[in-house]
């Protein structure tokens, strides 16, 4: 008599795994399509889930499921910024995008997610989930530049490195991730390193910022 494969006993997933699970299978989907084009039945397919299961956890519909997966991917970006201020000025930027790059590589379709707008789904609130990534990253720029009192051409020139690092992040997902990561973040913080430089000829405050971070490294 051929011996029984014993099945293996099923787990109730708890709510916050099944809320996660219902996240990712949404960020995969709209990563890649438009989240108009994106239903409900879609996501419940994709989580091999029913779908008033993914009614009962987003009672909103699909704006509801889109916007909270817009802030699972934020949260996780955010973090990838919260660098101990520990060494020079540019080693701690290289950690932080060290993370941020490793963020992109592993969760390349909740990073699209998040960055392309354009769909119709896009609201004052997705747009104030993504201006926070942005902001954030910002702020933790200017405290490890020790400044509390920015001028408009040192925000304007900070805000301006970040959206490089997010258009030169999604240009490099197009581009079947090349360059490596490694030399992608270099270029990244030989960036940051010139545009500072071009500001600080025509802003004392940034050029005194240039001058210190120089001398520290």
């Amino acid at each position: 008599m051929t011996p029984q494969v014993p099945t293996p006993a099923y787990r109730r997933l708890s709510v916050e795994e099944r809320r996660g699970q219902l996240l990712d299978a949404a960020l995969a989907l709209f990563a890649h399509r438009s989240p108009e084009e994106v239903s409900l039945d879609d996501v419940a397919e994709h989580a091999g889930v029913s779908r008033p299961l993914v009614y009962r956890y987003f009672p909103g519909g699909k704006q509801q499921l889109y916007e909270a997966a817009l802030r699972s991917a934020a949260d996780e970006l955010r973090l990838c910024f919260d660098e101990p201020r520990e060494g020079p000025l540019l080693v701690r930027l290289t950690r932080a995008l060290d993370r941020y790059l490793a963020f992109v590589d592993e969760h390349d379709t909740g990073f699209s997610a998040l960055l392309r707008g354009g769909s119709v789904a896009e609201t004052s609130r997705t747009s104030a989930i993504v201006d926070g990534v942005r902001r954030a990253a910002a702020e933790h720029i200017m405290n490890h530049l020790d400044v509390n009192d920015p001028g408009p051409r040192l925000r304007m020139t900070i805000r301006m490195w970040i959206t490089a690092v997010e258009a030169s992040s999604l240009i490099w997902l197009d581009e079947e991730k090349q360059p490596p990561l490694e030399e992608m973040r270099d270029w990244l913080v030989e960036q940051f390193v010139a545009v500072l430089s071009v500001t600080g000829r025509r802003d004392p405050q940034t050029g005194a910022l240039v001058e210190a971070f120089a001398a520290d490294v």
